[in-house]
């Protein structure tokens, strides 16, 4: 079994209370996140693209001390307002996402887009429907940034004052996973790939995070299998899908066929131990006793 698993200690207890029925589920909140590729060159030790990632915080109370990708909650706000938009149509994106409304797709997206800005300094806009911002340093960006990270300014606002279209055809959706019923933070997560626009640089300006990481998706999960990055069962999951190929233009046209059922832990009592697993995805399966403190790994 895998050392690197997001685990924490308060999950057995949580668990046999939702068994017990001495839990109610809170509902999950939208969010997003993106696995941002680049191309690393000829001169690269691995074939294939490298993904963004940063390591949360260790005084995160979600997740502290795991490796993610850049992503955050939805902001309502992105639901009821119409904005620039380029690439498939808000119809396309409801259906791929499984929502039934293209308000909410649109908000979604949006979230997207805007926390990998918000995270990574990376925006993916352009002033025109075929175009991209080649650059997005300097006081004004950041001061943009700073105020839709405080949610001063709303995505919808700043793509209006800097006369941006998203562009959604940079993005691709490639999974949905929901956070188990006995966390007390639930996110209902979309998962999206993209490629860096050229002559865009990611930035280490998230405040949730301590650190940032270029990494081969395959030597990612590697490390994690070792134990030597922490990860939550998502993010080591789209890593080892990511795995295979060879250009990120490549991930991203994979990301069509891509699997969006919500995935959604499970908790049931066998015998004398609760057993928790991922429906599809056996290696993150954890066994702990029914009474009594502390938490095994099968």
């Amino acid at each position: 079994m895998s050392q690197g698993q997001w685990y924490p200690p308060e999950w057995p207890d949580r668990i046999r209370a939702l068994a017990a029925g001495e839990l109610t589920a809170v509902t999950p909140r939208r969010a997003a996140t993106v696995m941002l590729l680049r191309d690393p060159g000829p001169q690269a030790p691995t074939p294939g693209p490298v993904v963004h990632m940063l390591r949360r915080r260790t005084s995160m109370a979600f997740a502290g001390g795991a490796y993610a990708y850049p992503g955050g909650g939805v902001d309502p706000r992105d639901d009821d307002r119409l904005i620039g938009w380029a690439g498939p149509p808000l119809e396309h994106w409801a259906g791929r996402l499984g929502v039934a409304t293209v308000t909410e797709a649109q908000a979604v997206v949006c979230a997207a887009v805007r926390e990998t800005f918000e995270e990574a300094g990376v925006l993916l806009a352009g002033p025109t429907a075929t175009t991209v911002v080649g650059d997005t340093t300097g006081d004004d960006w950041e001061a943009d940034r700073e105020a839709l990270v405080a949610r001063d300014l709303s995505f919808a606002e700043f793509l209006d004052r800097r006369g941006l279209v998203l562009r959604s055809d940079l993005l691709g959706a490639w999974a949905r996973w929901i956070t188990p019923e006995f966390e007390p933070r639930r996110y209902d997560t979309w998962f999206f790939v993209a490629a860096l626009p050229e002559g865009q640089r990611t930035r280490d300006v998230s405040t949730e995070a301590d650190r940032t990481v270029w990494i081969a998706p395959a030597g990612a999960a590697r490390r994690y299998d070792a134990g030597e990055l922490l990860m939550m069962p998502p993010t080591v999951t789209t890593l080892r899908a990511l795995a295979p190929y060879r250009t990120a233009a490549e991930a991203l046209e994979a990301a069509d066929v891509q699997d969006m059922t919500p995935v959604l832990a499970q908790a049931r009592l066998e015998g004398d131990e609760l057993v928790l697993t991922w429906p599809g995805h056996d290696e993150f399966t954890k066994h702990v006793p029914a009474a009594g403190g502390g938490g095994g790994a099968a």
